[in-house]
């Protein structure tokens, strides 16, 4: 596997081309900037990657401008590292100084930017993080004034939602490879271990085939179906009769798949068995939907359609797929009223779930790009029958 895998990191041209598209976006919302402080936006536009994020402590600053080149606004241990990316302007302080923790140095960044709008693009939105105290973002909004904070979130969406190739590549690595890992964990699984054990096999398995990390992989069993797909894994022993999904968030170079996985343990029962076909149906029916031109509601009523033809009691998940990309749910979700129209360079989750029997759910994911023509399955199809685990 490692064979194959895309090159790691992006070319200069890359982040040139992102700055450019971001430019561009920032005149038709008139903004002057857009100033960025979460780990997934400050590796976006600059390439700055470090496990260092896990720590809370210090803040990170990246301003983008309308005009000129990007400003990172860093603690001083970063400096060195910021150096190594394309960005040359780094202004550097001794952090953590919580009384000033970066504060000054980037109010008066901020109020040095050339101006033609006023309004700076901050990370305000649904799905948005503002990675630094409250209180000093409120005394940066009163320090730059007349300059105003606005929400950059429609400038972000835009910028992040349509993947270049080189990032479809590695989301599509990530789907193989975990893809690969769950057609090989059958041989792993038996009844008396637990939803942990099970998990934990899993995730060696896609380490062992060259994933970088698995920090999402939750497993669930119950007898005939589960009953969420938010918890575990837990201590549960795994009986006969069980059915278990594992629903994995892999990553290979900052980039995630999103998909799950249903195994049988024992012969599942005939409404198990019509649930899985129907689930499996309908994701069929998404990816089919999945065009340029047609919308998140569009893929969310035809999956809709066949789970509801089949006698489904019901989804409190709230929607049926989602972007995907540097985390593992982005913007936007497959729901009716989201309209999102989609776009080629678009990766998408197809998530269709359904409640057949109280306190019973089954639920199905794969992984797409869109096309100019339609779509593009990354991940390898499930089979249409549940695997069973004797």
């Amino acid at each position: 596997m490692n064979d194959t895998a895309p090159a790691r990191g992006f070319p200069r041209a890359e982040y040139e081309a992102r700055a450019e598209r971001a430019r561009a976006l920032m005149t038709a919302h008139e903004l002057d900037a857009l100033f960025v402080t979460s780990e997934q936006h400050v590796r976006y536009f600059t390439g700055f990657d470090s496990q260092f994020w896990a720590s809370p402590t210090r803040p990170w600053f990246v301003i983008v401008p309308r005009e000129g080149e990007l400003i990172a606004v860093i603690p001083e241990i970063g400096g060195q590292v910021m150096a190594q990316t394309w960005v040359t302007d780094i202004r550097t302080w001794p952090a953590p100084v919580p009384e000033d923790d970066g504060v000054t140095l980037l109010a008066d960044v901020l109020s040095s930017l050339p101006r033609r709008f006023g309004r700076i693009g901050a990370e305000m939105g649904p799905e948005m993080v503002l990675r630094m105290p409250a209180a000093d973002f409120l005394r940066i909004s009163e320090t730059i004034a007349p300059q105003a904070f606005v929400d950059g979130t429609p400038v972000l969406r835009a910028l992040r939602g349509v993947k270049s190739p080189a990032e479809i590549d590695k989301v599509r690595h990530a789907c193989q490879l975990t893809s690969e890992a769950f057609l090989a964990l059958p041989e792993k699984l038996h009844v008396g271990m637990t939803e942990w054990e099970a998990c934990r096999d899993m995730r060696v398995e896609v380490l062992r085939r060259g994933a970088d990390n698995s920090p999402y992989m939750m497993g669930v069993a119950g007898q005939g179906g589960y009953d969420n797909i938010i918890m575990g894994p837990t201590q549960k022993i795994i009986d006969k009769g069980d059915i278990l999904i594992i629903d994995t968030g892999t990553t290979f170079d900052g980039y995630f798949c999103d998909f799950d996985r249903n195994f049988a343990f024992g012969e599942p029962d005939d409404a198990a068995k019509r649930a899985h076909e129907t689930v499996w149906n309908a994701t069929q029916a998404g990816i089919d939907a999945a065009r340029p031109g047609a919308t998140t509601t569009d893929l969310w009523r035809a999956m809709a359609a066949v789970l509801e033809k089949a006698g489904s009691l019901g989804n409190n998940v709230g929607r049926m797929g989602h972007g995907l990309g540097m985390q593992l749910t982005e913007w936007p979700s497959n729901r009716p009223g989201d309209d999102t129209p989609l776009v080629p360079g678009m990766v998408m989750t197809i998530e269709p779930g359904m409640e057949f029997a109280p306190g019973r759910m089954m639920v199905h994911e794969e992984n797409i790009a869109i096309t100019e023509d339609g779509s593009e399955l990354l991940t390898i199809r499930a089979a249409k029958e549940m695997p069973v685990v004797e």
